[in-house]
């Protein structure tokens, strides 16, 4: 999946998803993205009204439990209509576990990826030299040399026994 950046006034952009604009802003302070979650609602649940999907899901989220309706935030975004409004918004992590919450198909990739990658964290820790070997391909896979990865994990550990 393509992700482009369009910038919006006072720090808010957009990303296309699958053809579909999700409202984004990057916090520099916190060092992070929050989306909006009426605009991946709506990617992802196709819901012809997803500020009452959203309500709803709040609802069943709070009735199972879950916390994360209490950790999400608000953040001023342009509407469709060119005002800036108030919108509940989530970070990368939060958005994360939003995504498994939806039953829909257009979900499913990223709840099969959510997996494949929890699964794999758990066997990086019963294994760590899975991590290492995982990290390797992923390096080389940009285009990195073997070279250029041991000279960069050279200098982290040094910097690491430094500290």
């Amino acid at each position: 999946m393509v992700l482009k950046s369009r910038k919006y006034d006072k720090g808010n952009c957009y990303k296309i998803v699958q053809d579909q604009k999700v409202r984004v802003h990057w916090d520099n302070d916190q060092e992070k993205w929050y989306f909006s979650i009426i605009d991946v609602i709506e990617l992802l649940s196709e819901s012809p009204r997803p500020r009452k999907y959203w309500n709803a899901l709040k609802t069943k989220l709070k009735t199972e439990g879950s916390e994360l309706s209490h950790k999400l935030g608000q953040l001023k975004m342009k509407a469709n209509d060119g005002k800036m409004r108030l919108t509940d918004v989530a970070d990368t992590e939060q958005l994360l576990r939003l995504i498994q919450s939806v039953p829909s198909p257009k979900a499913e990739p990223f709840k099969m990826w959510l997996a494949k990658v929890g699964y794999e964290r758990i066997e990086e820790t019963e294994d760590p030299e899975k991590a290492f070997d995982r990290a390797m391909e992923t390096y080389l896979r940009k285009g990195y040399s073997t070279n250029e990865i041991t000279k960069a994990w050279t200098g982290m550990s040094t910097r690491e026994y430094k500290d």
